[in-house]
């Protein structure tokens, strides 16, 4: 299949065209895109920090930028000078300029504008979690494939060195096999009974601590560990039940809290594992973000800047890995997210210019339904009181 960087003249040879490198795969000459323009819907955590990491990539430009009102569209497209703005999300979708849409709206809004996206012919980097539920997440991976383009969920937090440190001591058995695997999320962000109702307080948007933290931690099980999740028993909980809204209180329908026990499939990395897990958005008085393995031969823990540390069997405490600590971006909280993405972003931009159909340690569109099984399976559990096994499920579903 030859692109439409790529000239053939009439006796059969193929040809660069002058305005962009190239690379060579065989005996055809590929060219490489010069640019690679970005859209954007959503101002929030793409204004925090998409947009400022995009910006300091070489090759990537800034086309487009929509959100839900033109006055927040107009103040990102002025503070960063993206051209184009507008309350209208498939203006974004649309603009004969942008190669890759950025999805940082409530997940509510996500399978309508990835769905657009792909049909558009667009690259997508959804934010996490990936749909409502899995039905959602299935038809969007059906599409992603049948559209074949660079089709990613935004778990950055691969991307951290010190997370792909520890990625790759586990594959060499630094502490044997694991036998249990923890996280423990603690932020106190949304323990302030000022902060208003929002999208983040709704069920009905996908709100909550299970999908916006939960999403991250069964991804960071699913990567590190390469094994499935057989078994959820999870409990979600709402500390802060009403917030204000409009001069006036509204229910607040989501978790703050959300805890769950854990089994894994046995893998190569994995013999009989249990796994537990506590998200808090209410609870101080730091923020701690932190995943521990515990194998037959040792233990390894990853805190939320990347920090490693390792103990092995016999040893009194932990022992500090040397790793780097990336920057992340001025003015932000480094939770780990930010340095995350900074790292992740030039992958993005250099897969779209030479036309790569994936990202070593990218979460694809699959990656993501594999998350979204595991939260509608800890949602039953939560409405049950039981645990759910994901193998009937999964087993069902292709029935």
């Amino acid at each position: 299949m030859i692109g439409p960087d790529v000239s053939v003249r009439p006796d059969g040879h193929r040809k660069k065209r002058p305005v962009c490198p190239m690379y060579a795969a065989g005996d055809l000459l590929i060219l490489m895109k010069t640019t690679v323009g970005m859209g954007f819907i959503g101002t929030g955590f793409a204004r925090r920090v998409q947009i400022p990491a995009f910006l300091a990539c070489d090759g990537a430009k800034l086309v487009s930028v929509s959100s839900g009102t033109i006055e927040n569209a107009r103040a990102a497209a002025l503070e960063f000078g993206i051209g184009h703005f507008s309350n209208d999300w498939r203006e974004t979708v649309n603009h004969p300029d942008v190669d890759l849409i950025c999805v940082t709206t409530p997940p509510v809004h996500h399978k309508e504008m990835v769905l657009d996206a792909l049909a558009a012919g667009k690259h997508v980097l959804a934010e996490k979690p990936m749909a409502m539920n899995a039905a959602e997440a299935e038809e969007m991976t059906r599409a992603a494939g049948q559209a074949g383009v660079l089709a990613l969920i935004d778990h950055e937090l691969r991307f951290l060195p010190g997370r792909l440190k520890a990625w790759s001591m586990l594959r060499e058995m630094a502490i044997g096999k694991v036998r249990n695997a923890r996280c423990t999320f603690r932020s106190p962000t949304r323990s302030d009974r000022s902060i208003p109702w929002d999208w983040w307080s709704d069920e009905d948007a996908g709100g909550g601590a299970l999908g916006a933290i939960g999403s991250h931690v069964i991804d960071s099980f699913n990567w590190f560990l390469d094994t499935p999740i057989s078994t959820v028993h999870c409990q979600l909980h709402t500390h802060v039940k009403e917030r204000r809204y409009q001069g006036n209180s509204r229910p607040v329908t989501t978790d703050d809290e959300a805890n769950m026990l854990l089994r894994f499939e046995d893998g190569e990395l994995t013999d009989d594992a249990t796994g537990l897990v506590s998200i808090s958005m209410v609870e101080g008085p730091d923020y701690q973000h932190r995943m521990e393995f515990f194998g037959d031969r040792g233990a390894l823990r990853v805190d939320h800047r990347g920090e490693v540390f390792i103990a092995k069997a016999g040893d009194a405490d932990w022992n500090p890995i040397d790793v780097e600590l990336p920057k992340g971006i001025d003015g932000l909280f480094e939770s780990g997210f930010p340095s995350g993405f900074v790292a992740f972003a030039p992958r993005i931009v250099e897969a779209v210019r030479s036309g790569s159909g994936s990202i070593e340690h990218a979460a694809t569109f699959e990656d993501g339904l594999k998350v979204q099984r595991v939260l509608d399976a800890a949602r039953e559990s939560d409405a049950s009181g039981r645990a759910v096994t994901l193998e009937s499920r999964v087993s069902a579903n292709r029935g």
